[in-house]
């Protein structure tokens, strides 16, 4: 269908969800929120009773030779837990790991001799979390050789390690490099010790960089991640940390906007005045223009508009992988992957997990079809490229002649100070940069559009609401205590995979899914904790 006759029927409010504001701000003002926290397609979600035929259909098939393939385990245990973490899911204790890991080997081994996996060459691996580094010597030895023994690894395979400061210690480091660590991403944050207090991390300032030069002087790639809009942080706080990391012998660094879990504990201590108010989103706008220049200046290469580094060593690959429409084979409470023509989400609730593992099953929470391999095509071109600042809208038009009508939107936000044309390639401007998951969001969803060619397609009802009324009506029977309001925010902030799946699911399907979980297992996938 005609793009610019689709944008015309949408309700004025819908559009300016979809396109956003015109305004002369574009920085401060360009879309009134940011739109999600992932970008995504949307996709047909598979009922409970099919799910574990889908997988194991998926399981059967060869690999497709054409993609990348990577591999994602999930640790969902924590020390403490961060008053700005929105999945945090387990406190550590020892008994619970050990059962917890046994269980996630079993789970690896169960599919790592089928057609899928067995002899497809790996060609990242990355543990996240929760906090992997949280894990005790003897477990993250059993499991790091679990991963060696299972999966074809390649020779150049990036073998990453998430976690924190505290766990710097020389026993587990020496464990970690020695059973194929060569990546590890800390969580710093802040180096500011009132700050990071605030926000329950554990070490000072003093503490935090003499770990990380401890770390340094192994033969390991070492990222570090910093987050802006922190409660009670001023810009000359935000630029300190910004300068302290750039001249800290790291090789490389994410500084990500924080994101305000509705309900969560967070939003509940600056309503209580038990913290200092976080910076507004106009806030966040100028403390990214800040640290973007700065780094800039200083040198620093920008691998994606979040990620930096400042030496070749750090390839960040999984994360690249994975935008750019790699297989992901995911293993572990919480953990979501997709291949062979299915995405799903393991189970997040551990005493689930464990029985759906008891029971020989794999641990599915819900699960989808992914989308049509050209349209995936598209809509992975589409978010890869603007993780690195640009639209590509003449390989957009070779891969498929209806993307023509995205120069439409693309006009309308180069008009709006968020893009400048150059030849067919629509390079994000600074203010587009800061809003690029918003934007991101709306083109694929617009370039799904022009593949459905149908106005009756899920991409208009997420934008239009009458999915999302459905949704929005059973939502309100199972959180009788929320408010329109609320229940906005915890779908702005849910998956966007699983949002999608979510609004294309009957009403019936939605109420027995809902109405099944366990209260807390509810509320963690709504973000409402």
């Amino acid at each position: 269908m005609n793009l610019e006759k689709y944008i015309e029927g949408l309700a004025p409010d819908k559009r300016a969800v979809l396109l956003g504001n015109e305004t002369g701000d574009p920085l401060h003002e360009a879309f009134s929120s940011k739109r999600v926290v992932h970008a995504g397609l949307m996709s047909d979600p598979i009922s409970g009773k099919n799910q574990q035929d889908c997988y194991e259909e998926a399981l059967q098939k060869n690999p497709d030779d054409s993609r990348q393939h990577v591999v994602y385990i999930h640790i969902p245990f924590c020390q403490t837990k961060c008053l700005y973490c929105g999945f945090y899911q387990n406190a550590s204790k020892q008994s619970v790991e050990d059962a917890y890991v046994t269980s996630l080997i079993k789970e690896i081994a169960s599919e790592a001799k089928s057609p899928q996996i067995r002899n497809t060459a790996i060609d990242c691996v990355f543990l996240g979390g929760g906090t992997p580094t949280s894990l005790s010597v003897a477990n993250v030895a059993r499991l790091l050789q679990a991963i060696q023994d299972s999966f074809n690894l390649s020779p150049t395979c990036e073998l990453t390690l998430e976690g924190r400061i505290h766990d710097l210690v020389p026993e587990k480091i020496e464990i970690w490099l020695k059973k194929g660590v060569n990546r590890i991403s800390l969580g710093v944050q802040s180096f500011d010790t009132e700050l990071r207090q605030r926000i329950g991390r554990l070490d000072t300032r003093e503490e935090v960089l003499k770990r990380l030069a401890l770390l340094k002087s192994y033969d390991v790639t070492v990222i570090v991640d910093l987050i802006y809009g922190l409660p009670g942080q001023t810009m000359e706080l935000w630029l300190e940390d910004v300068k302290t990391l750039a001249l800290a012998n790291v090789d490389g660094m994410d500084l990500y906007q924080l994101n305000i879990f509705p309900g969560g504990a967070l939003d509940k201590a600056v309503k209580n005045g038990k913290v200092p108010p976080c910076a507004d989103i106009a806030g966040q706008a100028d403390m990214y223009i800040v640290a973007r220049d700065y780094l800039l200046s200083q040198g620093v290469e920008r691998l994606s508009l979040c990620h930096w580094r400042r030496n070749k060593r750090e390839l960040s690959l999984y994360n690249t992988m994975a935008k750019a429409g790699a297989d992901v084979y995911a293993f572990g409470c919480g953990a979501g992957g997709h291949f062979g023509g299915i995405s799903w989400m393991n189970e997040r609730v551990l005493v689930d997990y464990h029985q759906a593992m008891d029971n020989n099953l794999k641990p599915i929470m819900m699960a989808s079809h992914q989308v049509k391999s050209k349209l995936g095509m598209l809509g992975d071109k589409i978010i890869s490229d603007l993780e690195k600042g640009f639209v590509d809208f003449r390989g957009l038009l070779v891969m498929d002649g209806r993307m023509g009508d995205l120069e439409t939107i693309l006009t309308l936000w180069q008009d709006r100070g968020l893009m400048q044309e150059d030849l067919g390639i629509f390079r994000l401007t600074k203010a587009g940069e800061f809003w690029y998951i918003s934007i991101t969001q709306s083109l694929v969803e617009c370039a799904q559009v022009l593949w459905n060619d149908q106005t009756t397609e899920a991409p208009v009802e997420e934008i239009n609401g009458n999915a999302s009324d459905t949704l929005d009506k059973v939502l309100a029977e199972m959180l009788p205590g929320s408010t329109l309001e609320s229940r906005e925010k915890m779908l702005k902030n849910m998956p966007v995979a699983v949002r999608m799946m979510l609004r294309k699911s009957s009403k019936d399907s939605l109420r027995n899914m809902l109405a099944s979980m366990p209260m807390a297992m509810r509320e963690k996938m709504l973000a409402s904790e």
